[in-house]
């Protein structure tokens, strides 16, 4: 249930990738007929991502993952653009990846406005509007929150930074096979994605530059992705990418329904059975598979940790992993109180998940809120 995170390999992405790990292990950039195997199934699966969001193969350039691919997109803008203006607009609410390098930007003496959300999470295009400046360079707003699932109006967001020049990013790690990712229809000029949220590898994703948008070299050394980013090409990985993006977008029109079916059952049988929870991100404008809800009265960590014991892997939006007690960004931009967004719980479906997954769910949960609250100070103090 936590498939946002990471999904497992596909059986046919893992059967893809196995022979360039042994058999067809050549170097891209090498001469010989070995080589030029390699070369020939990373060309192919150049081909495969760009038909599945309506590029050009030419633009796309396959990177480490989607955070190398925000990093490279946005910092690339920026060097490219720096005698233009220095000026960038984003989101509250976008993933870390983009988060952490707008600050690392911030360092070096750039301007970076970061827009408020509704209480549903989603960015107003006025707000764009209104934000945008002589200076600015470029505009980043994620496609899908990876949190409570909120899809952006993109289009109207690109149309805003088109009308003033202004290229256009989006991190679309989570769309990819959740809904149609078309370059064109969404009018992104630049666009992140990761392999492993649709069932292939980690360590392998992509960026798309459209065509005459002007963006920095992100790795220097030799020559390859035609000199934009250097390093020998993850064979195994960009072929399990070109499957595995291909697998995601043909089974989209039947595996997208059947998701969004079990998730509003999941999402009624939650509200319906644990008193004083809230339903986060929008109603509607939401991630086929995503569910996130915040319990009044607990703690997200707790919450894990006992369906972990019950065996369903789930996420929180509070940072019970690292040293942080800060709550969710996302949950708070979204006008969560702090104490309350600590309360929230992330299930993410997955192609391979049942009725009898989401039965299962709605079993044990309830009776597992009530257990914490029961002990909880919160509830005391409330």
């Amino acid at each position: 249930m936590d498939h946002a995170a990471t999904t497992p390999v596909r059986p046919e992405v893992a059967r893809a990738m196995l022979p360039y790990f042994s058999e067809r292990f050549g170097n891209p950039s090498s001469l010989y007929s070995l080589a030029r195997e390699a070369e020939e199934a990373v060309e192919e699966a150049r081909g495969r991502v760009a038909a599945a969001i309506g590029a050009n193969p030419e633009e796309v350039f396959f990177t480490s993952g989607g955070t190398e691919a925000d990093n490279w997109a946005i910092k690339g803008a920026a060097a490219a653009s720096r005698k233009k203006g220095d000026h960038i607009v984003t989101s509250a609410i976008e993933h870390h990846a983009v988060l952490h390098t707008c600050r690392s930007l911030e360092k070096q003496g750039y301007r970076v406005t970061y827009l408020p959300v509704d209480e549903f999470g989603r960015v107003e295009p006025g707000s764009v509007e209104e934000a945008i400046t002589d200076a600015t360079i470029l505009v980043s707003v994620m496609a899908a929150n990876n949190e409570i699932g909120t899809i952006q109006p993109i289009r109207a967001i690109a149309e805003v930074a088109h009308d003033h020049k202004i290229p256009f990013h989006t991190d679309a790690v989570q769309a990819i096979g959740a809904f149609p990712v078309d370059v064109d229809e969404m009018g992104a000029d630049l666009l992140a994605l990761s392999a492993h949220k649709f069932g292939g590898p980690k360590g392998t994703g992509a960026l798309y530059i459209r065509k005459r948008t002007h963006i920095g070299t992100f790795m220097d050394g030799g020559a390859q992705e035609r000199g934009k980013r250097a390093g020998t090409e993850n064979v195994p990985g960009i072929v399990g990418l070109g499957r595995a993006i291909e697998l995601a977008v043909a089974g989209m029109p039947r595996n997208a329904p059947r998701l969004a079916a079990m998730r509003d059952r999941l999402i009624r049988g939650i509200l319906d059975a644990i008193p004083d929870t809230r339903l986060n991100g929008h109603p509607t404008e939401r991630l086929a598979n995503n569910v996130n809800v915040a319990f009044r009265y607990v703690e997200g960590e707790s919450i894990l940790l006992m369906l972990d014991a019950l065996g369903v892997a789930a996420s929180t939006g509070s940072a019970c992993t690292s040293a942080s007690l800060e709550p969710s960004h996302v949950l708070t931009s979204c006008g969560l109180a702090p104490e309350h967004a600590h309360g929230s719980l992330r299930l993410t479906l997955g192609y391979a998940n049942t009725e009898e997954d989401v039965d299962y769910v709605l079993e044990v949960l309830p009776g597992i809120i009530e257990r914490l609250r029961a002990i909880s100070p919160l509830r005391g103090e409330a």
